[in-house]
């Protein structure tokens, strides 16, 4: 049977279909689970110190000291007594292990991990790394690392011609570390919890309170500060919490971003939101170049003088140029777009626009908080 036939018969059984009319949007906002966090669930950094080993003479050199007495006192507790002065550490390096711990983390548990030269080693790859005990900030092992790098890139040639794809000395172990200890918070007996906003906002810390009590259909919600919002009246039980989070998780609320610029004057980045407006203001700018050369030439006596010398002179030539001035007007309520343009217009680089706004935010007549990175 056709579509088509499928279509006419229901037209004529007087079954309305779904349409959606054009230009008609889609449900706007943002979910809650994405803008907050619950406070208290985080995430928490892991940090071991072990060796690499199985590299093909891309280790640490001799005058790594830590990592000879690093092997050494590995091969002790192997039972191999070695003294430390006489052990070569070309094949071995020794590396900082680093990780996160997810929060409701379980014996078993497998998290990927980041492997760090920290002597001398030209190249971890093709390396293993030995088993690595994992520690949190209060010294505890949370964790435990062992497994063979992965790197993403090479180095070849010899003689000095060496083509390097990529860095070397850091790699990762992906599901390369094993979780030790339940860290997992019990939810069971939480009556209350806190939302707390990734970016502050009072507006946005009313909008979710007011859809989680307009959901819950009480007022279960409160606005604490621009950052948190506190929910109590939550009934005891194992999945009173999650049903909670699930529940008010996929709420959508209206979240106005800030009106920021965003400056990386090292690199000439410069990212600014669509929400920024500028006052109104006139940009004068222009460049002004001065080159300065200097070239040197020998001066010799003529033929057949006496008492003369040959000298060095240098003749310095100074030339200076300066562009014409360009002007830009803006009007008041000007969007960033038109900033942009009116950039282009008089040929402004990525360095210039640097400048002109740190001038722009001085003269107060940009509407919006100048970060300069």
């Amino acid at each position: 049977m056709s579509r088509l036939f499928v279509v006419m018969l229901l037209a004529t059984l007087g079954f309305a279909l779904p349409v959606r009319a054009a230009g008609e949007d889609r449900p706007s906002g943002i979910h809650i689970r994405d803008i907050t966090t619950i406070e208290g669930v985080r995430d928490n950094p892991l940090m071991g110190y072990g060796v690499v080993v199985g590299l093909n003479r891309t280790g640490d050199s001799q005058q790594t000291v830590f990592s000879t007495q690093t092997l050494a006192n590995l091969l002790q507790r192997m039972g191999v007594q070695v003294p430390a002065t006489s052990v070569r550490v070309n094949n071995m390096a020794a590396v900082f292990v680093t990780g996160t711990l997810p929060p409701f983390a379980r014996p078993g548990m497998k998290i990927d991990i980041t492997v760090s030269s920290a002597g001398d080693a030209k190249s971890l790859a093709g390396g293993l790394l030995l088993m690595t005990p994992l520690k949190a900030a209060d010294g505890t092992v949370y964790a435990v690392a062992q497994g063979p790098l992965t790197l993403g890139g090479y180095s070849a040639g010899s003689n000095g011609n060496v083509k390097v794809i990529n860095h070397l000395t850091v790699g990762r172990v992906p599901e390369g570390g094993i979780i030790e200890r339940d860290t997992a918070v019990s939810l069971a007996n939480m009556t209350s919890l806190s939302l707390l906003l990734h970016d502050p906002d009072f507006t946005a810390a009313s909008n979710i309170a007011a859809a989680i009590n307009k959901e819950l259909g009480k007022e279960a919600a409160h606005v604490v500060d621009s950052r948190r919002v506190d929910i109590v009246g939550i009934p005891q039980g194992l999945s009173a919490v999650p049903e909670l989070m699930a529940r008010i998780g996929n709420l959508l609320v209206e979240v106005q971003p800030p009106a920021k610029v965003v400056v990386n004057e090292r690199t000439g980045t410069v990212v600014m939101g669509g929400s920024v407006t500028l006052g109104a203001c006139s940009i004068l700018h222009g460049n002004l170049a001065i080159e300065i050369s200097t070239q040197y030439q020998v001066s010799q006596p003529t033929p057949l003088s006496t008492g003369g010398q040959t000298t060095v002179v240098p003749d310095t030539q100074v030339h200076a140029s300066e562009a014409p001035a360009q002007l830009i007007q803006l009007k008041e309520g000007a969007t960033v777009e038109d900033l942009v343009k009116g950039l282009q217009t008089i040929g402004a680089t990525a360095r210039d626009v640097v400048s002109i706004l740190q001038a722009i935010k001085a003269a107060g007549a940009l509407e919006a908080d100048l970060e300069v990175l």
